[in-house]
């Protein structure tokens, strides 16, 4: 079988689908997170500026929040991708594996 003909069937186009829906969805989370904190300082100073930790204010915590929400964001994917993803992936290929050319 070839790529052409893998790439036509439902099954392939139903994996793009449910790919594509998910990273539109973490993305657009992503970039709403991310500008959350310069929008925040700018037009919620005086609550971005109160002390949680010593010296440290929410804004110090929100910023360090982005890395771990890239982990988060990180992990999740990768358990979708185990959990959906790579099933349907997988079954493609089985179905697909004798008529590939190397």
């Amino acid at each position: 079988m070839r790529w052409d003909k893998i790439a036509q069937s439902e099954e392939f186009k139903h994996l793009v689908k449910i790919k594509a829906w998910f990273m539109t969805i973490a993305i657009i989370f992503s970039t709403v997170y991310y500008f959350a904190l310069p929008l925040s300082v700018g037009y919620l100073k005086p609550f971005m500026i109160q002390k949680v930790t010593g010296s440290i204010n929410i804004a110090y915590w929100f910023a360090l929040s982005q890395f771990f929400m890239a982990w988060i964001i990180a992990g999740i994917y990768a358990w979708v991708a185990n959990h959906s993803f790579d099933p349907i992936a997988d079954k493609i290929r089985r179905e697909n594996a004798g008529g590939l050319e190397r």
